[in-house]
């Protein structure tokens, strides 16, 4: 086992001044301290189940980061701090991206849209604070870092959950960088959730019989985080969009044991290897996941730890999973990447007409909602169709809704009134596919089906609901030659002339709309959604 000399695609390798050492994650805590978004706790508390608990009202509160600064039994070990919630709110989103307090949720999609066509690749530097502290043989103690049990059902400390998996692909070099979870099993071995499917799992079977390099990156800026757990094409690298997003290249290092790059001023970097032999697997789980659901135990590759390095006075990186109905965590948040990186999938596949695209934060995106200027016959198929061939449709899109401009797809209602009032199953509205690769971590699925070591996957049949006007009836002399009975609508001019005498009428309340804008007129409706 060797250590590469070869950096990821990059700019120029140098030495970084104390004031080049760029955006990490104490230059993020200061600023989201500085928003009034962080709050320390000094109080005494439990890594087993407390801080999770805490950190559950927290994020269900929409509340600040929370730095824990004074852990049960880790008083005086290595790591003393764990942060978590740091990206769980809007507000934060919004600082992250520079963006004002109140940019809208479809502003921010835009804006990352954009953001992402701009990478800005890493540049290699020769050492950084992460070089400060560095831990080999007997010394390697994964228990020294305050990883919380984060559940009450876990199997055990859960150190992975906010962290970025550096990988390398071994036949083109360039880099992945995911977020997959890892449990504790001894001082210096980490049970690994490892699909087939993702893209280190890929990565994975270019290594076979070998074991494949992995660096794990514990707190750095949380771009980290944002970019590792979102589905960008396996041709893309997540070092060039989280430079993208800061607007200036992120310095790498190199490893000690293992041929990667890391963040130079990351807080802790665990260099190991994976073995691909079953023989090797261990037991990991169960685990809260994602869904909110208890999830099962299974065998699971290990990642033995070959050397640690972390700054002086470091900080562990964690999140709570665990989505439901009034408590969205950090992943939930993490769909507003998903949702940019999505859209622009699909444009790159030549789809046109989307006018505007989310993947809900409840379901973390296996419901993923379309909006299209409507073009033609089948155009709702066909963006259906593309989103189940891309590569993230193994944990997303097994739910596809698509509709027409005029339709607020993240409104609830309008989403109600689309779907009752413009879909009919009897007519190809709803269209299923499938079985299909999905979520091994969908509780939905039986278990047995559920099986990676088996099948490398979970199983989903996805469906399709089309909440487009049907084009099949013919245009109709009684709707004024349209495909579609129009909307009933007030005449424009008489609409502008009530909006004018509205205060005259003495009703009471303002002329606005629920949110305190401006009502929308027919006129500007009619502009929003042409007839068909």
């Amino acid at each position: 086992m060797t250590t590469s000399t070869s950096p990821p695609a990059t700019t120029n390798i140098t030495q970084p001044t104390d004031q080049e050492t760029g955006p990490d994650q104490r230059s993020w805590l200061a600023t989201l301290e500085a928003a009034g978004q962080l709050r320390r706790i000094t109080a005494s508390v439990d890594w087993d189940e407390e801080i999770g608990a805490i950190t559950r009202a927290n994020l269900s509160l929409g509340g600040p980061a929370l730095l824990f600064e004074n852990i049960i039994g880790h008083e005086n070990t290595r790591c003393r701090k764990l942060l978590t919630s740091a990206i769980g709110n809007r507000r934060q989103v919004q600082l992250m991206l520079g963006l004002p307090e109140g940019t809208s949720d479809a502003a921010i999609v835009r804006h990352l849209r954009e953001a992402f066509k701009k990478p800005i690749p890493p540049r290699v530097v020769d050492t950084g604070p992460v070089k400060e502290n560095i831990i080999e043989g007997d010394e390697i103690d994964l228990f020294q870092f305050p990883a919380p049990k984060w559940h009450a059902s876990d199997g055990g400390r859960y150190i992975d959950t906010f962290c970025g998996v550096v990988t390398e692909d071994k036949v083109t070099g360039r880099d992945n960088i995911g977020c997959y979870r890892g449990m504790i099993v001894d001082r210096n071995k980490i049970a690994k959730l490892l699909a087939p499917s993702q893209g280190w799992g890929v990565h994975m079977q270019g290594y076979k019989p070998e074991p494949m390099p992995v660096a794990i990156v514990y707190g750095w800026h949380d771009v980290l985080g944002f970019c590792a757990g979102s589905p960008f094409p396996k041709d893309v690298c997540e070092w060039d969009m989280m430079g993208a997003l800061l607007g200036r290249p992120v310095d790498l290092v190199a490893c000690e044991t293992v041929p990667l790059h890391v963040p130079a001023s990351a807080e802790i970097v665990v260099e190991g290897y994976i073995d691909p032999d079953p023989a090797t697997f261990v037991e990991e789980g169960p685990f809260g996941e994602y869904p909110g659901y208890h999830g099962d135990a299974g065998t699971a590759p290990v990642l033995q730890v070959t050397r640690i390095t972390h700054r002086n006075d470091p900080v562990l990186r964690g999140t709570l999973e665990g989505i439901r109905p009034g408590c969205f965590n950090e992943d939930s948040i993490v769909n507003f990447a998903r949702s940019a990186i999505t859209w622009n999938v699909l444009e790159g596949l030549g789809i046109g007409g989307i006018t505007d695209l989310w993947m809900t934060e409840v379901s973390n995106g296996q419901n993923t909602v379309v909006q299209i200027h409507k073009a033609y016959r089948g155009h709702a198929q066909q963006v259906a169709a593309a989103l189940w061939g891309t590569g993230g449709a193994v944990w997303m899109h097994k739910n596809v809704t698509v509709v027409e401009e005029d339709i607020d797809i993240r409104d609830p209602v309008a989403l109600e009134w689309a779907t009752s009032y413009r879909v009919n199953a009897g007519l190809g509205d709803i269209a299923f596919y499938g079985p299909t690769m999905g979520s091994s971590i969908d509780p939905s699925t039986p278990p047995e089906k559920n099986n990676t070591t088996k099948y490398g996957a979970g199983e989903w049949t996805r469906v399709l609901i089309d909440a487009t006007r049907t084009w099949e009836f013919g245009q109709r002399p009684e709707w004024g030659g349209r495909h579609f009975p129009p909307i009933d609508r007030v005449d424009p001019e008489l609409e502008s002339r009530v909006a004018a005498r509205w205060e005259e009428y003495g009703i009471g309340i303002p002329y606005l709309d629920a949110e305190g804008r401006e009502m929308l007129t027919m006129e500007e409706l009619s502009k929003r959604l042409p007839e068909v």
